[in-house]
């Protein structure tokens, strides 16, 4: 399969590979049927992104979609500060810096840097403390690891999936009440 993919699958595929496939099933339902409270927190908190309101600044780009075509990535960013060269990724609340949250915003920052903008920062920002997370630029190591996540993405089936259940994901997943494999 060589289909273009979302970058915001990134984090849920390291979360858990079997939620893709869920949120494929799902995504035409209503989305109060799987979402819980923190999803629907974030999706109010990416609004002000959708919308354009974040900040009247020219300096801001907000909600820009962007696409990788090395990788096959299609998405949008949170913001790009163009006076800072930073771009930034908007989280409800964050507590601790996922290899998912990580890889999304380099998927963000290799599709900006394909288009003819510098990144030179990249943070995440938790919204619910105001804190700014720093996070490193990728190095060539970290690339390599990213092709390798974004290839099992594209390789992942669900029929001959061997992936192991991690019983502490599956009592955070939003799916837990619908897996078949959370009967861990």
């Amino acid at each position: 399969m060589d289909e273009v993919i979302q970058i915001s699958k990134i984090n849920d595929f390291i979360f858990c590979p079997h939620s893709i496939y869920l949120h494929g099933v799902y995504e035409s339902f209503h989305e109060n049927i799987y979402q819980d409270t923190p999803q629907r927190q974030g999706k109010i908190v990416h609004e002000t992104i959708e919308n354009s309101t974040y900040s009247s600044a020219k300096r801001y780009l907000q909600g820009v979609s962007v696409y990788s075509q090395k990788y096959r990535l299609v998405g949008k960013i949170d913001i790009y500060d163009t006076k800072d060269k930073a771009l930034i990724e908007r989280k409800y609340k964050i507590e601790y810096i996922y290899d998912g949250q990580k890889y999304q915003l380099y998927a963000q920052c290799i599709a900006m840097c394909e288009a003819g903008y510098e990144v030179e920062r990249l943070f995440i920002h938790s919204l619910s403390n105001n804190k700014r997370y720093a996070i490193d630029l990728p190095d060539e190591e970290e690339l390599i690891h990213f092709g390798l996540v974004i290839n099992s993405i594209r390789e992942y089936s669900v029929l001959s999936s061997t992936h192991s259940v991690n019983p502490v994901k599956c009592t955070k997943c939003i799916y837990r009440q619908l897996c078949h494999k959370a009967l861990c």
